[in-house]
C-alpha cells in the first residue's frame, strides 16, 4: 500500500480490507467524470463542482462511505448547471491529511492523471 492510499484510507475506516482498492476505484471514477472545479475552503473543508449528472452516483458513494469512516460529512448543494460536493472533517491532523489525499485524488483526476482504479500517486 502506497503513503498515498494509507492517507485515503485511514486507520478508522471500517470498510473490509479487501473492498478498499474498490471503493477508491469508485472515488476515482466518479472524480475523473464529474468533478469540474475543486476547491479547498479551509482545512476541513473541500468543495468539489460535479455535473449534475452525477448526482446519485455521489450521493450513493457519500451514504456508503460514511458507512464506513463516520467522520466524513457530505453535504450537496445546488449550483447552477451543476452540484457542489462539500466534504468534511472534524479539525484534527489526521482527518486533515485524509481530506488533502482526497484532494489530490480530485484534482490528479480531474487533469486526466489518474485512471479509474489506478494506484500510483
Amino acid at each position: 500500500m502506497s503513503t498515498f492510499e494509507n492517507l485515503w484510507i485511514p486507520s478508522a475506516c471500517t470498510l473490509p480490507t479487501v473492498e478498499q482498492p474498490l471503493r477508491v476505484a469508485e472515488f476515482d471514477q466518479l472524480f475523473a467524470r464529474a468533478v469540474q472545479d475543486v476547491r479547498r475552503i479551509d482545512p476541513t473543508t473541500l468543495e468539489l463542482t460535479i455535473a449534475s449528472t452525477a448526482e446519485a452516483e455521489a450521493r450513493d458513494l457519500a451514504r456508503r462511505e460514511i458507512a464506513c469512516c463516520s467522520f466524513f460529512s457530505f453535504d450537496f448543494l445546488p449550483a447552477d448547471d451543476a452540484l457542489v460536493l462539500r466534504i468534511g472533517v472534524p479539525v484534527s491532523t489526521t482527518h486533515a491529511a485524509v481530506l488533502d489525499a482526497v484532494q489530490a485524488r480530485a484534482l490528479t483526476a480531474q487533469s486526466g492523471g489518474v485512471q479509474a482504479g489506478d494506484q500510483r500517486m
